[in-house]
């Protein structure tokens, strides 16, 4: 069983717009921004859906830059998460009930705050590479198994 999410991240050189999800799955921990994509609803509606309701913001155009496979040991549902990076938007990054956006600097990204893969894609994602990768977590977000490659979409 397969779940389609979206993960948007600005990024306006020297600077990358993340939030510190609030509540519900990966609450307490900073990431992009995005969710579940609706029945009927296309990859990148969901992803402008999702950065305005947790930000407040448009993206002027949408990047898609990544696509990541996620699964949890013991669990067969695979979380696809298409990444996608904007650098200009519509709107002023305002605080939901789930995230709390906040700019940080491209040398100063929370890492040991985040979701332990992150770290693995994130230098890709700051060079404009599209990629590709699965991550197979167990216990306590360890990662067991992972592949990341580039590629072109």
């Amino acid at each position: 069983m397969e779940k389609l999410l979206t993960l948007t991240i600005i990024h306006q050189h020297p600077r990358v717009l993340l939030g510190m999800k609030k509540r519900g799955f990966g609450a307490g921990r900073w990431n992009g921004f995005g969710g579940k994509v609706i029945v009927g609803e296309t990859i990148e509606d969901a992803a402008q859906r999702e950065l305005q309701e947790e930000a407040g913001i448009s993206a002027e155009a949408l990047e898609k830059i990544g696509v990541l496979d996620f699964t949890f040991q013991g669990n067969p549902e695979i979380l696809r998460v298409h990444v996608f990076r904007a650098d200009a938007f519509l709107g002023e990054p305002t605080e939901s009930e789930e995230m709390r956006p906040q700019w940080f600097h491209v040398d100063e990204i929370p890492f040991a705050e985040m979701w332990p893969d992150d770290v693995h894609w994130m230098p890709l994602f700051l060079r404009g590479q599209q990629f590709k990768g699965r991550f197979l977590f167990g216990e306590s977000d360890v990662i067991l198994e992972q592949e990341l490659s580039p590629v072109s979409f």
